[in-house]
């Protein structure tokens, strides 16, 4: 073990204790085995935010192996940028700007920091988090815990030369932006995002839809979102930077039907450059069969793969193909992946899958979707044109 490698082991042994030590050398070995017979278990024991924490911690000393080289059948080119593969890590996992580096070598095509509020804020009251092992879900309301726009700037900034490299070999960086609970003009806090930190994104994502800040879905009524919109999009064109970020929008799984049109219309009205789709479900389906299935706050997981699926494919629609889209929600195989895209989406993102198979997930998913995708003699670029053309002709 290289000398760099082992003091990286000491100092998060000597930060994080015994468990750190084996989840630490378990990612530098990058044994599937390991984490299936005792890392993951050995997570599973401690409460899921602290075992969110210690993995954020590991990845944040740089203890992970680099990922195997993506096939060419993985590059897609989408909002503007290349990216090397189109399994990216959705926000949430690390809010602060922590880890970015770290968790591009697990192999994702691309990183989503946030959600980041302008204010420091420290969420909702613990126990906020929740496991629900049975189902593979998880219930959280953490609601928009942030170190806020000044802290994640500057960590953002420390480290801007070394994102333009990675951006410029296909790993783009999204920084995603909320508001704080105390506001009383939530467009200005989204503006102020843009501001801050714009510079230092690829895109970025105006998130109105998390069901754990009271009156934020609210943001996704037309009216709203339309003056929301305007304000975001005048800042991110007034940037000083040459190469101005993309702005998408998250949008929730849990829309009526005139919702998705309203949403839809705007998106398509002021040029907005994607969607993400879809933030967790306020639904509880009837299928969970974990206790805790019925905490308050938003569900992730396998139980929401289809209702999020069934949302991008009826935002493709309304959007006629014209917006990309990024499909998150039960991702966990390279078949959810194809499932995505296939419904519409142009990326797609992961984050609950990790909670319960770790860090090799994001392989797994890759290799399965190469494997597909070469049954198929297609490649992800090209699938995603055939779903761009079978919509066309749906609507002729």
């Amino acid at each position: 073990m290289a000398a760099p490698l082992r003091g990286r082991l000491r100092a998060l042994a000597a930060a994080l204790g015994g468990c750190g030590l084996l989840l630490g050398s378990a990612l530098a070995a990058g044994d599937e085995r390991l984490y299936a017979a005792a890392v993951m278990p050995a997570l599973r024991a401690l409460p899921p935010e602290a075992a969110h924490g210690l993995a954020l911690r590991a990845a944040a000393f740089g203890l992970l192996p680099p990922a195997r080289p993506d096939g060419p059948a993985l590059e897609v080119r989408v909002l503007g940028q290349r990216f090397r593969n189109p399994v990216g890590l959705a926000a949430g996992f690390d809010k602060q700007g922590e880890a970015v580096d770290g968790l591009y070598k697990m192999g994702f095509g691309f990183v989503e920091v946030g959600t980041v509020t302008p204010k420091p804020q420290e969420g909702n009251p613990r126990p906020r988090v929740f496991r629900l092992a049975e189902d593979e879900a998880v219930i959280n309301r953490y609601g928009f815990n942030s170190h806020g726009h000044a802290a994640v700037e500057r960590r953002l900034r420390a480290r801007q030369e070394t994102q333009l490299r990675l951006t410029g070999v296909g790993m783009p960086l999204g920084v995603n932006l909320g508001k704080n609970k105390s506001s009383t003009d939530a467009a200005a806090d989204y503006v102020a995002g843009v501001r801050t930190l714009g510079p230092l994104a690829d895109y970025l994502v105006v998130n109105v839809s998390s069901p754990n800040t009271p009156g934020l879905r609210d943001l996704q009524g037309k009216a709203e979102l339309r003056d929301l919109l305007t304000k975001v999009l005048a800042e991110r064109d007034m940037l000083p930077c040459e190469r101005k970020p993309a702005v998408l929008v998250k949008i929730a799984p849990d829309l009526t039907a005139q919702d998705k049109q309203d949403i839809a219309s705007v998106i398509c009205e002021l040029g907005v450059d994607g969607l993400i789709v879809s933030n967790t479900t306020v639904s509880r389906p009837s299928s969970l069969r974990s206790r805790q299935c019925t905490e308050p706050g938003g569900l992730s997981g396998k139980p929401l793969r289809e209702l999020s699926t069934r949302t991008i494919r009826e935002m493709y629609s309304l959007t006629r193909g014209r917006v990309p889209i990024i499909g998150v929600g039960g991702v966990s195989s390279g078949r959810d992946a194809l499932e995505k895209i296939r419904a519409g989406a142009s990326l797609v993102q992961m984050y609950t899958a990790l909670v319960y198979h770790g860090p090799p997930v994001v392989g797994a998913v890759k290799r399965e979707l190469e494997e597909l995708l070469r049954a198929s003699r297609t490649s992800w670029r090209r699938l995603e044109q055939i779903t761009v053309l079978t919509c066309c002709k749906t609507k002729v």
